[in-house]
């Protein structure tokens, strides 16, 4: 990292600790961030909440990895500052936030763990309506046992159709539908072997995780969870080798997963985006994505419902 730019740092962040805080009404909430690196834009997303009578904290979540704890928020006058410890980052310093209201939304830099300097402007999560009394269509297949009709890699095309089965025998890219949904019933079988590792995206926005983790506690991070934010009520995850089933019904914001034939979340808000979010429009419809750049997973049966 360029010297002047971390003594700089260093030193704005040190006024702020003796700086007087400012009304943080206009602060409190979750923000979608959109950030520009090297000509493109890529989301994340935080939350700002009180924490005693003054205090501000908060949940950051970069474009990959999962949401991280912000234990202080500094203010001064209109501007605030937090430090995010690396995560998946290259090894350089704590990753640092400085922003700042700009009408009704956010702006602000990035400096990234090897000193660099990034834009970012931010807008108010959008609220997504839940209807109780959806009436549902009869289940469509997303994948027709063939071909990838449907679908596009995103990056040099690794999956394969073997058998009946779609196949990522190898880290490669990600797999979208070209069609997108806004709410819907999604039912999908897969395996994996010892180790592996992918993830199913909803809106190809909200990961729920899939990964060997057979006998392990729960926890966000694992089998079932959406990815650093919500938490399954058990571990159902089977053996490597064995096939499972996801029944995941998204509606709004709320999400239940049905793992294996037990509920393991139910009607769960979903606070933010997860790590590897194709995009930050939440209010838009969005793709079913499946995980390919991690470890080899084969599906079968993926199929839809959406609102008649």
């Amino acid at each position: 990292m360029n010297s002047k730019i971390f003594l700089t740092t260093i030193a704005f962040l040190l006024t702020l600790l003796f700086c007087s805080a400012q009304d943080t009404k206009s602060l409190e909430g979750t923000w979608n961030l959109t950030i520009t690196e090297d000509g493109k834009e890529v989301p994340s997303w935080l939350e700002i909440k009180h924490s005693g009578n003054s205090a501000l904290i908060g949940r950051f979540c970069y474009k990959f990895g999962s949401a991280r704890p912000v234990s202080e928020i500094l203010l001064s006058g209109a501007k605030f500052s937090f430090s995010i410890p690396a995560q998946w980052e290259p090894e350089g310093f704590d990753m640092q936030i400085i922003g700042e209201p700009a009408g009704e939304g956010l702006k602000g830099v990035l400096i990234y763990t090897d000193g660099e300097i990034y834009n970012w402007v931010a807008s108010r999560t959008p609220k997504l309506a839940y209807n109780e009394n959806l009436k549902w269509t009869k289940p469509k297949a997303l994948f027709n046992g063939e071909n990838l009709e449907g679908w596009t890699a995103l990056g040099e095309n690794q999956w394969l159709v073997e058998n009946g089965i779609l196949k990522s025998p190898k880290p490669g890219a990600n797999l979208r539908t070209n069609e997108t949904f806004k709410d819907f019933k999604l039912h999908v079988e897969f395996k994996y072997p010892k180790d592996s590792n992918s993830g199913i995206y909803l809106r190809g926005r909200y990961e729920v995780q899939v990964a060997d983790n057979a006998g392990l506690e729960p926890s966000n991070i694992l089998f079932g969870g959406v990815y650093g934010l919500i938490t399954p009520n058990e571990m159902v995850a089977k053996q490597a080798g064995e096939w499972q089933e996801y029944d995941i019904t998204l509606i709004g914001r709320r999400v239940t997963i049905v793992a294996n034939g037990k509920t393991i979340v139910k009607d769960q808000n979903i606070a933010g985006m997860t790590g590897g979010a194709l995009d930050n429009n939440e209010a838009a419809p969005g793709p079913i994505l499946i995980q390919g750049d991690h470890g080899p997973i084969e599906l079968r049966n993926i199929t839809i419902s959406v609102p008649k």
